[in-house]
């Protein structure tokens, strides 16, 4: 099956649907390679992500400035020193804030925003450049006079205690800022940070559509990666599985947001509840192993992040033992318990105690450590429990679920294996999701099944 996905962005960014992707599944189809797939060119991913970003500042933001009764949205920062929103906000390609870069958004009584630049170096549409030059006390002047010109109530700028995407304005250019400014405009500038958090976690249509294909593509390497194309038992190393993620991606011309990693579980092998992650780093696999993964890339400004596993048959094998097979049913159990809380309105700390609850009276030996994912890999938004801390998580944790959000469902099972003796077996997953509201999608399906090398 090849979908060309150059075609099918021009057409409205179609991308393998998580319901066709779980068809696939139970007809024992699965995604085997990333050949199945086509990944654009650089080039042409140019209008595409500008049609994407035009869009969300036109449809979004005032929608999300209103909510957050801002008049103003200051986004300023310096080449090397960029905003963590500021890729989200600027034409493509940008690679940096060129010297000192000021984004002015003004919200009018009507809900139109205007999008305006105080920059050495004009971006050109959608912005309105209000001042270019070269001389830069002039430009803090002109930002000085647009904001007394526009004379905004409520002037949103990027410093939070607890969101570090919300907290981009340096200190050099928030004092600045001050020196510039009259004592009573001073006076109006407030955190912006509920503004930013909504902006970088909500997905529109487009963005969700693409966020499917890079998934898919992440699942391609993954099923490559753990086959007989990348391992030959007693002989291939876990970071020899790594590396050739690593390599895969970039021949793609996909961009890792972290280094793959590859490790492994083997009979004899201690894991207990005393244990947050039961698998070992580098070493050459066996047959008899357990292996897992966690890969992250992005793709058309959408990060991805997925964990899967995989059995190394023995000799006289032709399927993974039941134990296993059963232990990986009971990681989707718990992926079901998980997406089933997903409830709008509810904060994250609420989302993971039902979660646990539900999970212990199932008798699932689970923790749960999901994320919000888009812009980031690891992303703004509801925090739903920690590797490290399976309580509530304070600030991060109490933030509510919004509809049209993404989210990596992220965790792990214990549970234990007859075929090894009893010994436990931990079976990590995580799957990029959509949450519209009312129900949880996956991006791209999910594992179901192990991968098997012979």
């Amino acid at each position: 099956m090849t979908y060309r996905i150059a075609t099918l962005i021009a057409a409205g960014l179609f991308a393998l649907t998580s319901a066709q992707a779980d068809a696939l599944q139970a007809q024992g189809r699965v995604i085997e390679s990333a050949d199945q797939f086509q990944v654009v060119a650089h080039r042409d991913r140019i209008e595409p992500m500008n049609a994407i970003t035009n869009h969300r500042l036109d449809t979004l933001l005032p929608t999300l400035m209103d909510a957050a009764d801002l008049d103003m949205w200051l986004v300023i920062n310096r080449e090397y020193a960029e905003d963590p929103v500021y890729f989200s906000l600027v034409p493509q390609p940008t690679f940096a804030a060129r010297r000192t870069t000021m984004l002015i958004f003004n919200r009018h009584e009507d809900g139109h925003v205007e999008k305006l630049s105080v920059n050495t170096y004009p971006f050109g549409k959608p912005y309105e450049s209000v001042w270019s030059g070269g001389d830069l006390d002039e430009q803090w002047q002109a930002l000085a006079t647009l904001i007394a010109d526009k004379d905004p109530q409520r002037i949103g700028i990027n410093v939070s205690k607890d969101w570090p995407v919300a907290d981009g304005l340096t200190q050099g250019l928030h004092k600045r800022l001050l020196e510039v400014l009259p004592q009573h405009y001073q006076q109006r500038l407030v955190s912006a940070e509920d503004l930013v958090v909504r902006w970088v976690e909500t997905r529109t249509e487009r963005e969700v559509s693409i966020l499917s294909s890079a998934v898919a593509v992440a699942r391609g390497v993954i099923a490559e990666a753990f086959s007989n194309k990348t391992i030959t038992p007693d002989v291939t190393t876990t970071d020899d599985v790594a590396w050739y993620i690593r390599e895969r991606f970039e021949k793609l011309g996909l961009e890792p947001w972290f280094m793959p990693y590859v490790t492994f579980q083997r009979q004899g092998h201690r894991c207990d509840d005393n244990m947050p992650f039961c698998s070992t780093g580098n070493g050459i696999i066996k047959r008899g192993d357990v292996l897992h993964t966690d890969v992250g890339i992005c793709y058309l400004a959408m990060c991805t992040d997925t964990q899967e596993m995989a059995y190394v048959l023995k000799h006289d094998e032709n399927e993974a033992p039941q134990g296993l097979t059963d232990a990986l049913a009971t990681g989707n159990r718990w992926q079901d318990i998980l997406t089933t809380e997903f409830v709008a309105g509810r904060s994250g700390n609420q989302i993971l105690a039902a979660t646990i609850k539900a999970s212990q009276a199932a008798g699932i030996n689970s923790s749960t450590y999901t994320h919000p994912i888009g812009f980031y890999g690891h992303a703004p938004g509801p925090t739903i429990g920690m590797w490290d801390n399976q309580g509530p998580t304070p600030v991060r944790g109490d933030w509510p679920l919004h509809a049209n959000t993404a989210y990596a469902i992220e965790g792990n099972i214990k549970q234990s294996v007859p075929e090894w003796d009893g010994q436990m077996i931990q079976i990590m997953l995580e799957q990029t999701t959509f949450f519209d509201g009312d129900k949880v999608l996956y991006s791209a399906g999910r594992q179901t099944q192990w991968h098997l090398i012979r």
